[in-house]
């Protein structure tokens, strides 16, 4: 089994990356929430580039990826839930929701410390908030969070199983929570009880600062209340509300590839 999830983890992956794309983006099309500011032609061009380049530098700096490392703290006997003689779906939903609460307080700090807000910043200062605004982070950004994951993993122990739940997870909610769709108050108001939604999450992307410094949850909505960063709604609405970040306007800077990759060294 293990044999089997290490060889097709990529596999697995991508296909749910690609079916939830292919859903949001159309979903999108049809019921938008938020009119455009700039052509989709270049955003999604760059934004896509950018993916293209960080999946291909994760692929050569760390060939066996999380999965991997699973499967060997698992080998070691090394984290908590090696050492647990527990039910595989008890370990497998506790590891995923802790691996959760590790994203929201890793989110809480790149926003918190400045080098890492340089960073992070290539996330937020996108004109315009879609699908692919959920993938669209530094290089650098991407590796330091992979390192993260391998850290929490080698301390958690969680089985590779957990962890490929938690990526699709992860990967699936960042597809949805950051799409330009319109879901019914109603039901918007049933699905933020769990997981995090559009209108939820949309509020962090603000361009007034007390709006940005809420709602860091990218799966689980529950962070956020427990740890009291939650906010309902933005103060000018979900239509009106102004995405980005204050100062950033040129389209060469927070459109294109070159500009999002010299960003954080930019004064």
């Amino acid at each position: 089994m293990n044999d089997w999830l290490l060889a097709h983890e990529l596999s697995i992956r991508l296909s749910f990356f690609l079916g939830g794309f292919l859903i949001i983006a159309l979903w999108e099309t049809v019921s938008p929430c938020r009119a455009r500011q700039y052509s989709r032609v270049l955003r999604w061009s760059n934004n896509l580039l950018l993916v293209v380049l960080n999946s291909v530098l994760l692929r050569l700096l760390f060939p066996i990826a999380a999965v991997g490392v699973a499967l060997w703290a698992e080998e070691q006997g090394y984290g908590l839930f090696n050492l647990l003689d527990w039910p595989l779906w008890i370990s497998l939903i506790l590891a995923v929701v802790m691996l959760d609460m590790l994203i929201y307080f890793q989110h809480v700090i790149f926003h918190k410390v400045p080098i890492l807000w340089a960073l992070h910043k290539v996330h937020h200062v996108d004109p315009d908030y879609d699908v692919t605004t959920g993938a669209r982070f530094h290089p650098v950004e991407i590796i330091l969070s992979m390192l993260i994951k391998m850290i929490a993993i080698v301390l958690l122990g969680p089985s590779a199983a957990a962890v490929i739940v938690f990526e699709v997870l992860l990967n699936s909610s960042a597809m949805f929570n950051h799409g330009n769709i319109l879901l019914p108050k109603a039901v918007d108001k049933c699905i933020r009880f769990l997981f995090v939604t559009p209108d939820m999450h949309r509020v962090h992307h603000s361009r007034i600062r007390q709006e940005t410094d809420s709602n860091y949850g990218f799966a689980l909505s529950c962070w956020d209340r427990l740890f009291v960063t939650y906010r309902e709604q933005p103060e000018k609405g979900q239509k009106n509300m102004e995405i980005g970040v204050k100062g950033y306007d040129d389209p060469k800077i927070i459109c294109r590839l070159t500009g999002m990759l010299r960003l954080p060294f930019k004064r």
